[in-house]
């Protein structure tokens, strides 16, 4: 595994510290990476009205485009808690995977998903998570 790779799993584990989760107990932290450099971070944000959670994913993906940035995403971790569940590596949610896809194909990318475990990470394509996604160039 790349350093690059190593910075952006360890930005989504810092990122996970903030996680405002008070009904699961379950912490995400997310990382975003464009092809400058940049590293955009997110968390999970629950509220006692379940259906209005927001996801660490989707957290990360608002705050770059709040920032500006439009696609060039490369990569994305995701980490969940490592003392929680299985251990295995978490996937981005449906919801998340249609929010990443957006974002990615508004600068034509398949970014890389880190899907990080206690003892794995599983690296999959977004597209593979996501085949035959629906995007921009559907409304076109």
């Amino acid at each position: 595994m790349s350093d690059l790779d190593k910075a952006l799993i360890e930005a989504a584990r810092i990122a996970s510290g903030s996680s405002y989760s008070p009904y699961s107990d379950y912490a995400v932290g997310a990382a975003l990476r464009f092809s400058d450099g940049t590293i955009v971070t997110g968390t999970n944000i629950e509220n006692a009205s379940y259906g209005l959670a927001l996801c660490a994913e989707t957290v990360a993906v608002a705050k770059a485009m709040a920032d500006g940035k439009r696609g060039e995403l490369e990569a994305v971790a995701v980490t969940g808690p490592q003392d929680r569940g299985d251990g295995a590596p978490i996937t981005p949610c449906g919801r998340c995977r249609q929010v990443l896809n957006e974002l990615a194909a508004l600068g034509g990318t398949d970014p890389r998903i880190l899907c990080v475990g206690n003892d794995e990470v599983r690296e999959v394509q977004l597209s593979d998570l996501l085949p035959h996604a629906f995007g921009p160039a559907h409304l076109d």
